[in-house]
């Protein structure tokens, strides 16, 4: 196995960046190549043999992250890194980040953390998972750097949807209730027991603003719902209304209108419905209950928090 990167020539350099990127993309970093180096490049990727992932970290920053880094020249931050977004991440946050992450990626994650901040993880898992990612982290080196990078641009990206910093230190649960809204139900249950283990206070405060398609169907009064089903599209009601029990679904059709009655298709209704088509179908509910109360016709603090109505 190559374990030294002080000992790797250029070309051997130049052919770890082929074989963890491909063959195309190197080449659009490197242009310039001949026929004659191409193939020096190729032979030297099929003697080299296996190559250590610390090795193949360097070569990357070196060749690939340096040389997107030089593109822009108004970019002062140095080499662009796979795991620079965790960075800006608090503990919470970090916490959030790792929630349902399976022992290796959180192995991963753990590898780019400072000492301290690594310790603090560790000491949030559960015995058997801190066993399980404490193994996994003596085992990096066989984690394709390929992997790697896929693995950070995914948890980039799933970076975006967690609540700002200041909506776990400072309260900010409208904005948080807000932003969970938008989020689809499996990520809405993850983010909301995440916020029930670190901050119960914030999560009361959320879940009382926290609007569900279920908290229409139970909290709310009749003529709203009845106002809500005539408001949205016919169709989309066999949809949003896959998973409630047979009662509940016959005492919503008996508030349409009776001509809407009949035309209800109850052939959506029996089909299966991908969870992203039922969630998207809820939340037309969801939407229409925010239009009402930016409309000035509800209020959503009163309904969802059981405050007394009085006629």
């Amino acid at each position: 196995m190559v374990n030294d990167y002080h000992m790797l020539s250029g070309l051997q350099k130049v052919a770890i960046l082929f074989s963890v990127v491909g063959e195309s993309l190197a080449m659009s970093l490197i242009k310039g190549l001949s026929k004659t180096e191409v193939r020096k490049i190729r032979s030297t990727v099929r003697s080299m043999g296996t190559v250590s992932f610390l090795v193949k970290k360097r070569v990357m920053e070196e060749f690939y992250f340096g040389f997107l880094a030089e593109q822009d020249e108004t970019k002062e931050e140095g080499p662009i890194q796979p795991f620079e977004f965790l960075e800006g991440l608090n503990d919470e946050q970090m916490f959030a980040l790792l929630d349902k992450e399976e022992p290796p990626v959180i192995a991963m994650i753990l590898a780019q953390l400072e000492a301290d901040k690594k310790m603090t993880v560790l000491n949030k898992l559960e015995p058997e998972l801190k066993g399980q990612v404490l193994i996994e982290l003596g085992s990096l080196d066989d984690i394709p750097l390929e992997g790697i990078i896929e693995v950070g641009a995914r948890l980039k990206e799933k970076s975006t949807y967690l609540p700002r910093t200041a909506d776990f230190s400072r309260g900010g649960a409208k904005e948080i209730a807000d932003m969970l809204s938008d989020m689809s139900s499996n990520d809405q249950e993850r983010y909301m027991q995440t916020l029930q283990n670190e901050d119960p206070e914030l999560y009361a405060a959320v879940k009382v603003l926290f609007l569900t398609f279920e908290d229409i169907m139970e909290k709310f009064p009749e003529d709203q719902v009845r106002t809500l089903l005539n408001s949205i599209e016919l169709d989309t009601l066999p949809i949003a209304f896959k998973g409630l029990d047979e009662e509940k679904i016959n005492e919503l059709k008996d508030m349409l209108p009776q001509k809407k009655q009949a035309m209800y298709n109850e052939d959506l209704g029996s089909k299966p419905q991908p969870k992203r088509e039922v969630d998207n179908a809820r939340k037309l509910f969801v939407d229409a209950v925010k239009q009402m109360e930016k409309d000035g016709a509800i209020n959503l603090e009163d309904i969802l928090s059981g405050g007394e109505m009085i006629e």
